[in-house]
């Protein structure tokens, strides 16, 4: 078994940087959101992830006070750890697709306010919508990029389920190390009607198609994801976008 905590002395292997054959924001990326934003996302959810919200209902409803922080696309779940010791006050819905991954085992027991849920994203994000969910906190730690141009419609902020993930509210962290991908976000962000700010000292990148700004990101004392880890210890650069949804 490994520890979960990911300090600065571990060394990984390097990590190579985004190729992408776009040179800016996504011709189609305006276009793209409205749509989305203005037609419900009709997929049916898949049976597993019904029930799995159902049981992960039915905890949260034993302590129904507690605020709700979701990480979405969990993985192994290190940053799930992390975030449910900083906030035990808190239900922390760590969700990911992958079984094996979620099975990860590390050394430390699992915080008694995590939740761990196989499901797909996007289904339980329309099923929490539906039940009126309303989060505190909700994390997109180093999706999956889709560095394609043709694969916009991959991207969290070009999926059709932008708008149940909008809806769940609170304040939405999303990190990357394609600046292009936190870019693009904060423009989707723009064109539903938020605006993003930065943490304190942050280096602000400007865009010159929204108003909305984000920033290189430097972790603290502590990696919250492998991804991160692995991003920064090759010497690249991590970017961050923050929005008060709710």
């Amino acid at each position: 078994m490994n520890t979960i905590g990911l300090n600065k002395r571990q060394q990984v292997s390097d990590s190579r940087e985004i190729y992408t054959n776009q040179s800016g924001v996504h011709d189609n990326l305006e276009k793209v959101v409205t749509k989305h934003l203005n037609a419900e996302f009709r997929k049916p959810p898949a049976e597993h992830t019904v029930n799995a919200f159902h049981a992960v209902a039915a905890v949260i409803a034993s302590q129904p006070d507690r605020p709700l922080i979701m990480d979405s696309c969990c993985g192994t779940g290190v940053s799930s750890r992390l975030i449910a010791q900083a906030h035990p006050q808190a239900w922390v819905i760590a969700l990911d697709r992958s079984a094996k991954r979620l099975a990860k085992e590390y050394d430390e027991p699992l915080p008694e306010n995590l939740i761990f849920a196989q499901v797909d994203c996007v289904d339980f994000w329309k099923l929490a919508r539906k039940a009126g969910w309303q989060l505190h906190k909700h994390y997109l730690l180093y999706p999956n990029p889709y560095p394609k141009s043709v694969q916009l419609k991959y991207r969290w902020h070009g999926h059709p389920a932008l708008a149940d993930l909008l809806a769940l509210g609170g304040l939405l962290e999303v990190r990357s190390n394609w600046a292009l991908y936190i870019e693009e976000f904060c423009v989707a962000l723009g064109i539903a009607g938020y605006t993003t700010h930065t943490s304190e000292a942050a280096e602000v990148m400007v865009s010159s198609v929204t108003s909305n700004h984000y920033e290189a990101f430097k972790p603290g004392d502590e990696y919250m994801t492998l991804f991160e880890r692995k991003y920064c210890q090759s010497g690249q650069t991590v970017y961050c976008c923050l929005s008060q949804l709710s």
